[in-house]
């Protein structure tokens, strides 16, 4: 068959990434912190922009996931600023391409009940820095914790006048990591500096003495070694006992009595004195800035026994598109360029309420979901944690897969139980003995830290005893799993559990 060229037209369906649907898909896996830094950034660019300082106006839906309560007068004015028209004229396309119909289909709301969860337009929380924010908004940003850098630096000015030796020290320094332990090789910084290895182990030896005890060592056993010679206890039985630490890990106290030459109680002794030195020294000082956990959603029980639901306003920022400031600048226009421009930010600024909007309401759909799939958790704790996965949620909401895994990624819900991320109520299922219902995985994982905690030092119980338990209490394990449970849980095995407790009995006696 001959082959040569010619040309065709076809007609076909295609999904095009917009650079607004790229937007908007980008939005829902930002946690809170990277969504007002975005904003922050947004509020820079964008001269229409700017931020809503109204009163909160309530994101929870009745009755626990029930329709939200919404303000007449603050929807109309909300809707205003975001017609479907104008965006489709500028876009170029409908919404639909981009977001769900927000009317469900009749099939959907058959399934699903009052699950649709509409919130009103442009209705956000915003709680940004500004020099206005009150007495600590201003002040707050000019204290910072000392770094253990800057420590050690003073440290070194105080204790080194050789100009050599103090520019070694501070590599040296720069070189030592948030947790105190010096995390580049010594002859890579001897390379770098043009300098004999000796001489940068013998200014390292200077800035392994500064406080705190055991910074700017190479290894843990040396972290340990430098806090015990400044304790004066580095004798020859504890550097054995230092020289061994894997035994330490294992629990195996017969052989470490045999390497160290000591009997049981000065065995427990040493590894007591091992247990309350510091393996990182470093991290009592300001490094990486430490991120407090905001929960994205608030959990509450209702009176009448179901749960209340809200969106935490302060994750969501509250924006506004300034009309009047538009209508002007408009009129104002001098040439084709600044009118493409003022177009430009209106279009983009009304793409970003909508997808604000949006991402809000999503994040009370699928928390709501959650809420109901896991109503045993919420009332009777992690032993009734149902197994999980994002298809029955996307399946429940009207959603896509990945769609709620973007939602769940980087947030966090709490409630009278504390604070969780939205991925921990996914659990894979264990099968039950019979035709039980199927266990989750973290209630079984839970349920073999429960029993490890309550077992004797007389009635250890290994990995096989503990898959019969499970099976007795219906639920169908294999005894690598429990292994595999066992072991994220950071447990030791059964032997090793023995030893120490054994041993912890020895030396209370």
């Amino acid at each position: 068959m001959a082959m040569m060229p010619r040309m065709e037209l076809r007609q076909g369906q295609s999904l095009v990434m917009t650079p607004q649907l790229l937007q908007a898909i980008k939005l829902l896996q930002l946690s809170h912190l990277e969504l007002q830094n975005f904003v922050d950034g947004e509020l820079e660019r964008n001269p229409l922009l700017e931020r809503d300082d109204g009163p909160d106006l309530p994101l929870r839906p009745e009755g626990g996931d029930g329709p939200l309560a919404a303000d007449p007068e603050s929807f109309a004015r909300a809707e205003s600023l975001n017609t479907q028209e104008g965006m489709e004229g500028r876009l170029g396309t409908g919404l639909d391409n981009v977001f769900q119909s927000e009317q469900p289909s009749a099939a959907r709301s058959e399934a699903n009940g009052a699950d649709s969860l509409p919130i009103i337009g442009g209705a956000y929380g915003s709680r940004g820095g500004s020099f206005e924010d009150g007495p600590e908004g201003f002040e707050s940003g000019l204290t910072a914790d000392l770094s253990l850098q800057d420590h050690l630096s003073a440290q070194l000015d105080l204790a080194v006048s050789d100009a050599a030796q103090r520019i070694i020290g501070r590599h040296l320094i720069d070189a030592v990591d948030d947790s105190g332990y010096l995390a580049e090789p010594v002859a890579e910084i001897a390379a770098r500096l043009g300098v004999g290895v000796e001489r940068v182990e013998a200014v390292l030896r200077i800035v392994q003495g500064f406080d705190p005890s055991g910074v700017a060592a190479r290894d843990v056993a040396e972290c340990l070694a430098i806090q015990l010679r400044d304790r004066d206890r580095f004798d020859p039985a504890m550097q054995a006992l230092v020289a061994n630490l894997h035994l330490v890990a294992k629990r195996d106290f017969a052989a470490l009595k045999r390497v160290c030459g000591v009997d049981d109680e000065d065995i427990a002794d040493m590894v007591g004195e091992i247990r309350r030195l510091d393996p990182k020294p470093g991290r009592g000082f300001g490094g990486s800035a430490a991120e407090t956990v905001v929960p994205d959603v608030f959990i509450r029980a209702a009176p009448d026994g179901s749960w209340l639901i809200d969106l935490n306003p302060d994750t969501l920022p509250r924006l506004l598109v300034n009309q009047t400031y538009h209508a002007r600048v408009s009129k104002a226009a001098r040439n084709d360029e600044e009118k493409a421009f003022i177009a430009e930010c209106l279009q983009t600024a009304n793409w970003l309420t909508r997808s604000l909007e949006q991402r809000a309401r999503t994040i009370l759909k699928v928390a709501s979901e959650i809420v109901r799939q896991q109503d045993g958790f919420f009332a009777h704790g992690i032993e009734h944690l149902r197994p999980l996965n994002l298809k029955t949620i996307a399946d429940a909401i009207g959603m896509h897969e990945s769609t709620v895994s973007r939602v769940t990624s980087n947030k966090y819900l709490t409630c009278s139980r504390g604070v969780f991320e939205m991925k921990y109520f996914f659990s894979a299922a264990i099968a039950a003995t019979g035709y039980g219902e199927a266990h989750s995985a973290e209630a079984v994982r839970f349920r073999i830290k429960q029993m490890i905690d309550e077992e004797s030092p007389s009635a250890v119980l290994s990995d096989d005893a503990i898959v019969t338990k499970l099976k007795a209490g219906g639920i169908d394990i294999a005894r690598r799993t429990v292994a595999k449970y066992r072991e994220s849980l950071r447990i030791p095995s059964s032997m090793e559990r023995r030893r120490e407790k054994v041993a912890m009995a020895r030396s209370e006696r």
